[in-house]
This record gives C-alpha cells, sequence and structure tokens, in this order.
C-alpha cells in the first residue's frame, strides 16, 4: 500500500472502512521518514516507539484515526522537547510538560503524533536554518530553502513524508513555506484556535496556529479538529456557520476580487514570473465567473507598519529569552543566539513600555483602515471578498542566503510584501501551489478574505483546485535520486 501521496482525509478513510490500520500507516510514515529525511533535515525529534505504542493501543474514535502528523518545534507536547529553534534550550535539555491545547484536539481527533520539526530560532526568519539542528533542505532541490518558519513541517508534508503538519505564521510562516514546498498553507483567523494554557495571544495577535497540507480539503478538516476557544482566552474569533470541511466544493457565488499582483512601490522590482503567475490566477478566476480587477487596500503600506511590526516582535522576543532565563533558573547565554535574535534583542532592550502600547495603538487604527477594502463602501457600494496576491516575491532561494547579517534585511526586503500585514488585521489568508517557476520550484500565490471568513477562502480555494488541478506535481524525481 502506497501512501506517500495519500491525503489524510483518504487515510483516516482507508481507517475507517477497514483496509489498513492506524498502525500501518504510522509504520509507513516512519519508514518514510527514515528514507527521505536524511536528505531534507525537516524531522529535528522522532518519538517512534511511543507513537507506534499510541497507533497500538486504544486511539480515540475521531475523525483522523490513526493519521500520522508532526508538530512545530514552538509547540509543546507533552514528555517531550521544547527548543524553539535555540541551541541554549536543546543543550539544557529542556522537555514539554503538558500539550498545548490543539495538540490534545489534534490527539482528540485521532491523529499520531511521530516527531517534531524543524523551525528557525524563535521563529524570526524567513527560512528554516538553525544552527541548533542545521538547514532544513527543500525536496524540489536540495539547495534551497523551504521557507520559514514553518519550513520543517512543510519540507515533510512535500516529501510525502505525512500527509499534514502542524505550523504557525506570525508574518508569513505558514504562507511562505507552502509556497516554497507546493503546498497548501491556510492562516487562520486571529483566535480560530486557541493558544492556551501557555498564552492568550502571540506577538500582540500576529500569531495563530494552524497547519500545511496537499489538498483544500485537507486544510479544512484538519482547521476544523485545531479550532476553538479555551478558557480564559482573551477574545473569540467570528463563529462559522458550518464546519469547514463542508465549505470544499460548495459553490463559492460571484466574488468580486481584487489583484496586487507586483510591489506597488518603484523601488522593489517585481519578480516576472510571480507577477505572471497573479495574472494567470486572475485570468483564471475571471474565467469562473468571478469579478476581478486590479485593486488592493492601499494601508497595507504605509511606511510606518515596519517600524512598528519590529518593535512588537523585538518587545517579544526580549520578553521571551528573559522568561526562559527565568524557567532554567539562571540567564540565558546571549553569546548562544544568533544573528537576529541578538538583533532583536538589542532593539527590544532600546525600547520602552510606552514604545510597545504606541505600536500596538497604531497597529489598531492600521488593521481598521486595512479593513474598509473588504467593508461595504458608505454609499451602499460593495467592498471586495478576496484580494489575489503574490506570497513571496521571489523564488525560494538557495540555503545560506539569508545567512549575512549584513545583507539579510534587504534580502529579506526583495521578498517580503505581502503576508505580515494579514497576520496584524488577523484576516484569514491561503497560499495555493498554482504555479511553477521556470526551473520547476512551486510558485505560490495568495488568497485573503474579510476577518473570520475562512469559509469564503475554502470555497474559492476549492474551486481553484478543481480547475487547475496540482496533485499530479510532486518532487518525485529529486526523492528518488
Amino acid at each position: 500500500m502506497d501512501l506517500q501521496w495519500t491525503d489524510a482525509v483518504d487515510q483516516a478513510e482507508l481507517v475507517a472502512g477497514g483496509q489498513a490500520t492506524p498502525l500501518e500507516l504510522v509504520d509507513a510514515a516512519i519508514e518514510r521518514i527514515e528514507k527521505l529525511d536524511p536528505a531534507i533535515n525537516a524531522v529535528i525529534h522522532r518519538r517512534f516507539a511511543r507513537a507506534r505504542a499510541e497507533a497500538g493501543g486504544d486511539l480515540p474514535d475521531g475523525p483522523f484515526r490513526g493519521v500520522p502528523i508532526l508538530i512545530k518545534d514552538l509547540d509543546t507536547v507533552a514528555g517531550e522537547p521544547l527548543h524553539f529553534g535555540t541551541r541554549f534550550l536543546r543543550e539544557a535539555g529542556y522537555t514539554a510538560q503538558h500539550d498545548a491545547e490543539f495538540v490534545r484536539r489534534l490527539r482528540q481527533a485521532g491523529f499520531v503524533i511521530l516527531g517534531k520539526t524543524s523551525t528557525p530560532e524563535f521563529a524570526l526568519m524567513i527560512t528554516t536554518e538553525p544552527q541548533a539542528t542545521g538547514p532544513t533542505r527543500n525536496p524540489w532541490n536540495v539547495g534551497r530553502s523551504t521557507g520559514g518558519s514553518s519550513g520543517g513541517a512543510a519540507a515533510a508534508v512535500a516529501a510525502g513524508m505525512v500527509p499534514v503538519a502542524h505550523a504557525s505564521d506570525g508574518g508569513g510562516s505558514i504562507r511562505i513555506p507552502a509556497s516554497e514546498c507546493g503546498l497548501v498553507g491556510l492562516k487562520p483567523t486571529r483566535a480560530r484556535i486557541s493558544m492556551a494554557p501557555d498564552a492568550g495571544e502571540g506577538w500582540a495577535g500576529a500569531s495563530t496556529e494552524g497547519a500545511v497540507s496537499r489538498t483544500v480539503r485537507d486544510a479544512a478538516a484538519v482547521l476544523d479538529v485545531m479550532s476553538g476557544g479555551a478558557p480564559g482566552d482573551p477574545y473569540p474569533a467570528p463563529p462559522l456557520e458550518r464546519p469547514l470541511a463542508q465549505e470544499v466544493g460548495a459553490d463559492p457565488g460571484r466574488l468580486r476580487i481584487g489583484v496586487l499582483a507586483a510591489p506597488p512601490f518603484a523601488e522593489i522590482p517585481a519578480d516576472a514570473e510571480v507577477e505572471a503567475a497573479v495574472r494567470a490566477t486572475a485570468e483564471l478566476l475571471a474565467g469562473l465567473g468571478h469579478h476581478v480587477e486590479d485593486s488592493y487596500p492601499a494601508a497595507m503600506y504605509d511606511p510606518a507598519f515596519g517600524p512598528h511590526y519590529g518593535t512588537i516582535t523585538s518587545c517579544s522576543v526580549t520578553a521571551e529569552i528573559t522568561r526562559w532565563g527565568e524557567v532554567l533558573g539562571a540567564p540565558v547565554d546571549e553569546s548562544q543566539l544568533e544573528g537576529m535574535t541578538q538583533l532583536s534583542l538589542q532593539h527590544g532592550r532600546m525600547l520602552s513600555g510606552a514604545d510597545y502600547v504606541t505600536a500596538l495603538q497604531w497597529m489598531h487604527g492600521f488593521s481598521r483602515r486595512v479593513a474598509q477594502w473588504w467593508a461595504p463602501t458608505r454609499d451602499g457600494g460593495a467592498g471586495f471578498d478576496v484580494l489575489l496576491c503574490p506570497v513571496l516575491n521571489g523564488p525560494p532561494p538557495p540555503i545560506g542566503w539569508f545567512s549575512d547579517m549584513t545583507t539579510c534585511y534587504e534580502r529579506i526586503g526583495a521578498l517580503l510584501h505581502y503576508t505580515a500585514q494579514f497576520n496584524i488585521t488577523g484576516q484569514p489568508g491561503i497560499s495555493l501551489p498554482l504555479h511553477t517557476f521556470a526551473d520547476g520550484m512551486p510558485l505560490g500565490v495568495q488568497l485573503v478574505a474579510g476577518y473570520g471568513r475562512e469559509d469564503v477562502l475554502v470555497r474559492l480555494a476549492a474551486q481553484l483546485e478543481q480547475a487547475a488541478p496540482w496533485a499530479g506535481r510532486r518532487p518525485d524525481d529529486l526523492l528518488a535520486g
């Protein structure tokens, strides 16, 4: 039974129908990890013995009973290492004492956790090359980046090790790896997935949990089981009318879609292949009956956004390092921190509490201005339903492209223009693997819906998946080499 490219929904149906056992699914996934991961370095911690015991035991009778999954090294799995991509926690041998709430829900759905995936240190980079464990390599070309910060998760799914993997997104960290690895990456609405029990929000509400997958139906069904609030959450997400899995194949209606195909400022040249991919997607959407026009929320590109976003992330990283010193009982050895973390820490220590509150208040105003593009106008006109835009302004870069701190910010700035804004607004966005670059590397495009409207995204994404299927595009030849 070849399960490498069988999605999670189908794997669960095999178990439910008696055609496979949970242990068979888990053993097959373990075999694939052992075969493929040495060349890719996505799975940095393996819990194979525990996973086999769980699969052979009394699993919950949930919708994904027996399906293997991996968890990103930013979240807690009881009894397993938690290192945030850092050397100091790895050397300390830190182990989590409890499951995160979403991990508990994945277990209740019947998923079997095989291990943890690599992430850049404190999720601060758009590539996954932590010094603690070494670079994670793209299955489509092992000399290229997987993106970050969910690069380990994306590489594992793209290689067919597991059908889905947990991911998280504070500035593009689900959508960027999905784009670079040829996957579906759905960033949910803020608070759709509880961050209990350890946090109410992350990065001032910018961060969210989620997953990467190969199919839209997996993205929808996995979000269904991860979703929901918990006692003490600071705020809820707007409720959905029905499970997202039921939106797959539903008629999206005639949507009003705005198109942003290239960076809207002269100093950053557009990547021609990315721009062409967005234009081709716009033509496809028009052919499907949608109203499509060039338009985007101009507030996205307020020049004050970057500095205020940097204030929030730097203050958050500074607080996190202080907290880990308290947990470990001694200050963190800052010489062990990577360059981006050290720069964030230096910046954070220069800022005051008033600076942080000012940034937060500015971001609230920013979110209101951006959201107006989706809202009906005062004169009764219709707002837009969806924004179509790139995920990145260029192809997956080579491993090591961001290693030099003297050029790192410039290189990030050439690529990153379309994702972090929607972490701040809290809106859902999805990367779809609709295109490839001329060299065969994946090229994702992004759809962004209004706050709380994952249903719109799933209906439209499923329509595109049917109109322009991507299931046959796999890194088979590279993985066979």
